[in-house]
């Protein structure tokens, strides 16, 4: 169903196929700003899906504004038109595919934050009644939460807010530690080089800035070890399993935003340069010890981050949550 896709796979997708058709040709000069307006986004989806697209080879970076399309050409500055991207036979489906984007981070920021105090229901009406959307654009904002673990439903078909207290905290990390080595043994094998290039060079620019650092930029750099370095393992129950730990990581990346001010910002970047240049070298023994210590440093801080926000909050009313 169209309205399940992601904004972000979606716009991937079309960008995909008219960049490797060459619909849009070579050097093409792709602007998150003119995209955003063409797929009636917000320009956040349209970020993610460009440097999904950059993983792959498939657009490049230039001392310029916005990614050049494919590997080779100077520097084209053309219009981007629908045709380009083949929206027409999508044009239904656009509203209902990107409706719950626009509301899910605002969602996912309020219900995780949230979550450190314990389990709370959710009421879908009011739910879309505090966004005023549709029941079915509620549903999309709980769906995609709940593929990330944060929400839960139980037999009755009522939505829960899933606690995220400090032992889940750790049983989570403790799952990821078991796991993420794993996956990485076979996906270090498998992954591009050209793919790996672009992450590590996304990772040693953003460490350059440090601490001028957006929240955003820190965000691609977690997903590109944690989620799109992994995916290239050959074992998909892993993966499967560890889609139910993907909250620890999601849930992290909020509360140290919350006591961002009290806690200084985790400069986490040479830790992911070892393992990065680790996999570089096809050096499973060094990437596992590198990945592990990173893991435990990083559910260490985890902890800190949340005893800290505990010490500073209250539970506050919210409009879609029965206390």
């Amino acid at each position: 169903m169209a309205h399940r896709t992601l904004a972000y796979e979606a716009i991937a997708n079309a960008l995909r196929k008219a960049v490797t058709s060459k619909t849009i040709p070579e050097g093409t000069v792709l602007l998150e700003g003119p995209i955003a307006t063409l797929f009636d986004s917000s320009r956040s989806p349209v970020k993610q899906a460009l440097a999904t697209l950059e993983t792959e080879g498939l657009v490049r970076r230039f001392d310029g504004r916005g990614v050049l399309a494919g590997r080779e050409g100077e520097p084209l500055r053309l219009k981007i038109s629908p045709d380009m991207l083949d929206l027409e036979e999508e044009a239904s489906a656009s509203p209902k595919t990107f409706a719950w984007q626009s509301f899910y981070y605002d969602f996912e920021n309020t219900v995780i934050l949230r979550a450190v105090f314990g389990s709370f229901r959710i009421n879908e009406l009011a739910l879309a009644r505090h966004y005023n959307v549709g029941r079915t654009v509620a549903g999309d904002i709980l769906n995609h939460a709940a593929k990330n673990g944060i929400v839960v439903r139980d037999d009755k078909s009522r939505w829960w807010i899933n606690p995220l207290d400090e032992d889940r905290f750790r049983d989570l990390y403790e799952v990821r530690l078991l796991l993420e080595p794993a996956a990485l043994k076979t996906a270090m094998q498998n992954i591009p080089a050209t793919t790996l290039a672009a992450m590590r060079q996304r990772l040693t620019t953003v460490s350059g800035k440090f601490p001028d650092i957006a929240s955003a930029e820190l965000d691609a750099l977690e997903e590109d070890l944690h989620v799109a370095t992994l995916k290239f393992s050959a074992n998909g129950e892993i993966l499967e399993a560890l889609k139910r730990t993907r909250c620890v990581l999601v849930a992290g990346k909020h509360i140290q935003r919350a006591v961002r001010g009290t806690l200084p910002i985790d400069a986490f970047m040479d830790e992911h340069l070892d393992i990065m240049d680790a996999i570089a070298a096809h050096d499973y023994p060094l990437a596992r010890k590198a990945l592990t210590d990173h893991l435990e440093a990083s559910g260490n801080k985890a902890s800190e981050r949340l005893q800290a926000y505990l010490a500073i909050s209250n539970v506050t009313p919210i409009s879609y949550v029965l206390d």
